[in-house]
């Protein structure tokens, strides 16, 4: 592990785990987050982003240096306890996944709680998700909520009988909106991000009384036979550790292939740090776009 790695968690404890432990407005969160990313997350030189609508759903294409419109398309959906976060929030990463697969991505701006409940994100992210497979094959991905929404929205398109995503990749996913994962208490020390006690809150922002067992907001309890290939990767001293682990021992159980990243002491979705803060964010960035290839030549990069 780099000596970045050891730096970043102490920052992370001192500034972001305090800050989203008192902050209890909407706005707030999403304010400070959005300024923290213009200042630490930097795409590539040459990336290029396009804002547009898709089925009334505003978006953000992004593309990595040198990257055109040609092969299968990424839909992210961005993190952020489904209250804050924006493909603003997002794009510098994804610009450089899509720079190493040489793939465009989508970002939905889907609607976030307390305006806008459950299941007003999967709702929005579904119906991107349709428009895209209509014309190109899809990768699915997202991190923390983003990776839960992704995992449901899955879901959703096994239920219905949709065209089916390539796969889907998940960093530090939420799969379990009852938060009863034993890492929740665990690991509430050692996570260097995320206070444990403030998850519910987030939570029940977004469900307002709809049961967190409901799969479409947890897909850990969804019906997944079926579902193409699975990527997801967490860190061993997470809260949201036993999201990871649960979920893929239930996609297993139902006959999932499932690749799964358990690295050490690394902090909640780690790549979205790049490799100039973090150098373990771009390699596993670059193990990812190893998964993505692999799939690719598996379907005969439809």
């Amino acid at each position: 592990m780099s000596l970045r790695r050891g730096i970043l968690n102490v920052v992370l404890r001192l500034t972001e785990k305090r800050h989203l432990a008192r902050a209890t407005d909407p706005m707030e969160l999403r304010e400070a987050f959005e300024r923290k990313a213009r200042f630490w997350f930097r795409a590539p030189r040459g990336s290029r982003f396009v804002d547009a609508r898709m089925d009334g759903v505003p978006v953000t294409w992004a593309y990595g240096p040198g990257v055109g419109d040609e092969g299968p398309i990424i839909l992210y959906l961005h993190g952020g306890g489904y209250v804050f976060g924006s493909p603003r929030t997002h794009r510098a990463m994804v610009a450089r996944l899509s720079g190493i697969t040489r793939l465009p991505a989508v970002l939905p701006d889907y609607r976030l709680a307390p305006e806008h409940v459950f299941p007003a994100a999967l709702e929005d992210a579904l119906a991107v998700y349709i428009e895209l497979s209509a014309q190109r094959e899809v990768i699915l991905g997202g991190d923390s909520a983003g990776g839960g929404l992704a995992l449901a929205l899955l879901g959703e398109i096994l239920k219905h009988g949709l065209r089916r995503p390539a796969g889907v990749f998940c960093f530090s996913p939420l799969t379990d909106m009852t938060y009863s994962g034993d890492s929740m208490v665990a690991n509430r020390q050692a996570d260097a991000m995320l206070p444990a006690k403030r998850a519910g809150e987030l939570g029940d922002m977004y469900l307002q009384g709809v049961s967190p067992r409901d799969p479409r907001a947890s897909p850990l309890f969804a019906q997944m036979r079926g579902a193409p290939p699975v990527w997801m990767a967490a860190g061993d001293t997470e809260i949201l550790l036993d999201d990871t682990r649960r979920m893929a021992a239930r996609l297993r159980e139902q006959g999932v292939d499932v690749t799964e990243e358990i690295k050490h002491d690394l902090p909640h979705v780690w790549p979205v740090f790049g490799p100039v803060l973090l150098p373990e964010a771009g390699e596993t960035l670059t193990r990812l776009a190893g998964w993505i290839s692999r799939l690719r030549q598996s379907s005969g990069d439809s």
